[in-house]
């Protein structure tokens, strides 16, 4: 690798972080130096930084990014655009015109990183100008979908082996977060990787309590409850099976004075975003869904996801789960089912024609079934069933392991729907005294309305803004010039430039009207 690449100073210049994750710096040297990768690595554990990072630091070439959802790839796009990196994405919904002006962009070196997804890299033409362009290198995420073994098989990512013999000169790296030993292999095997540096995080989540409970429907009802309402702070997700199901259950949780916003695919893509931004922007503390929701999510403040139902995979749950508590603070992982699911499982499997596919997912049934039938700690069935092998045989962060679930066990408090309304909203926004992360809850407030507000000025999500965990250190620091602000961890150059003047006035107008010093001022 050259020794002119600066990682830190592109860390701190670009992402506005004093210091890498855990294997983070591994994989972009290696990356660098050339070297195909195979990286797997939880929700949350900083994969895109992994292959951003080198790309923004080979100037005059583009790497090359398959990724399976539009709407992740044009988040992915704005963010970078706003921290300064030069990045474009080709899919069907943009004009023909605006295509062939971005292919063009890129034969000259314009990106550093070019966003397309398994169908688009397919295409018989998409060869032919990919070869004109100045690849880096190539990127392969959600990679598990290449691997039939894998929860999430897509035929289209199989295609992806052909860019070993078209373009055998680079270097091809997979990222994933969540594949077991077994789609490991197959994910090398298909991509035909060539000694490719393996960085495989632990599996080990301790900040979640996973508490798994059969239940009849109205006690699931109860307990969901009881659980949102449990939650004074932060964000929840609720995994509902079906349409309708998602439609019962936010009626039953607006019965019960409990504001939520719904997500499933019959709804309209703008609705869907809307409901997504109104959540991601604090707007709506609890959203309802599919699973159609939550790939490439990035909220740091979800304190509890909550299943009604069986997923059909521990990966499955484990990708779904792991969306809670990635702050690194305490989160609930609850999964109410009941006997039906089963039954429902057992009917969608035997719909499945093809002999091996069918086989797989009975495979897929019964590690589901133990899991939640089992007596084992939760905790280290998912690290085992990764292919992990911890020391340890208790958690003491699930239900088996004695983690304590008595808020379970209380009577439902009757809540009047307009008493439970206003305890939240009084909760929120009136008090001056520290949330549990040790932040100024007024100040947090002010912030957050001013991210949602610019966030709507330039039609990007609040989350492109800033990051949760970068407006809670913002609120904690309180800095009082560029240079302070800079300190703050997200804070890098360009998006210091862009809202810096801005923030430091907002802090200025909260002080003045007599605002309370955060923690440590």
């Amino acid at each position: 690798m050259p020794e002119n690449h600066d990682l830190g100073g592109a860390l701190r210049r670009y992402w506005g972080y004093d210091s890498f994750r855990p294997k983070q710096e591994r994989v972009i040297r290696s990356i660098l130096a050339g070297r195909d990768a195979c990286v797997v690595m939880p929700t949350g554990g900083g994969k895109s930084l992994c292959y951003q990072l080198p790309a923004a630091l080979l100037s005059q070439k583009s790497a090359i990014v398959v990724s399976p959802l539009i709407a992740l790839m044009q988040d992915q796009v704005a963010q970078l655009v706003q921290m300064g990196i030069p990045a474009a994405v080709l899919n069907s919904s943009i004009p023909a015109a605006r295509q062939r002006e971005c292919i063009e962009a890129a034969c000259s070196g314009t990106y550093r990183l070019l966003y397309l997804s398994p169908e688009r890299l397919a295409r018989a033409d998409t060869s032919e100008w990919l070869r004109r362009i100045p690849v880096s290198f190539f990127v392969i995420d959600e990679a598990h979908c290449i691997s039939e073994w894998g929860h999430e098989f897509r035929p289209e990512y199989r295609l992806l082996s052909r860019l070993r013999s078209e373009f055998p000169g680079l270097a091809i790296a997979a990222f994933t977060a969540s594949a077991t030993r077994r789609v490991r292999h197959d994910i090398i095997a298909q991509l035909q990787l060539r000694d490719p540096q393996k960085e495989i995080a632990s599996f080990h989540r301790a900040n979640l309590r996973y508490v798994a409970r059969e239940c009849p429907a109205a006690e699931q009802a109860e307990l969901l409850v009881k659980c949102i309402r449990r939650q004074s702070e932060g964000h929840v997700i609720v995994y509902s099976p079906t349409i309708a199901r998602v439609s019962e259950t936010a009626a039953h949780l607006a019965a019960h004075g409990i504001a939520c916003v719904q997500y499933h695919g019959r709804m309209e893509a703008d609705e869907r975003r809307k409901n997504q931004e109104r959540w991601m922007s604090d707007e709506v503390r609890v959203l309802v869904g599919t699973t159609a929701f939550g790939l490439g999510i990035n909220k740091a403040s979800v304190r509890a996801v909550i299943h009604l139902s069986l997923p059909q995979s521990i990966e499955q749950y484990y990708q779904e789960a792991g969306r809670a508590g990635r702050d690194g603070l305490s989160a609930d992982c609850l999964l109410l089912w009941r006997k039906k699911d089963l039954g429902l499982l057992v009917h969608f499997i035997n719909q499945i024609g093809d002999p091996a596919e069918k086989e797989r997912a009975w495979d897929r049934y019964h590690q589901i079934r133990r899991f939640v039938e089992s007596k084992s700690c939760r905790h280290l069935q998912i690290c085992v069933h990764f292919g992990e092998t911890p020391k340890w045989q208790t958690c003491g962060a699930c239900d088996v392991c004695g983690c304590d679930v008595q808020w379970m066990r209380e009577p439902l408090d009757p809540e009047p729907a307009s008493r439970g309304r206003t305890r939240r909203r009084s909760s929120a926004k009136a008090q001056d005294g520290p949330s549990a992360a040790g932040v100024n809850r007024a100040l947090l407030e002010v912030m957050r309305n001013w991210r949602r507000e610019r966030a709507k000025r330039d039609s990007v999500p609040a989350f492109i803004i800033m990051h949760d965990t970068s407006l809670e250190d913002l609120c904690r620091c309180r800095p009082r010039n560029l240079k302070e602000l800079r300190q703050v961890s997200g804070f890098g150059e360009r998006k210091t430039e862009v809202y810096g003047e801005e923030i430091l006035g907002a802090l200025r107008a909260y002080a003045e009207l007599g605002g309370a010093p955060s923690a440590g001022h």
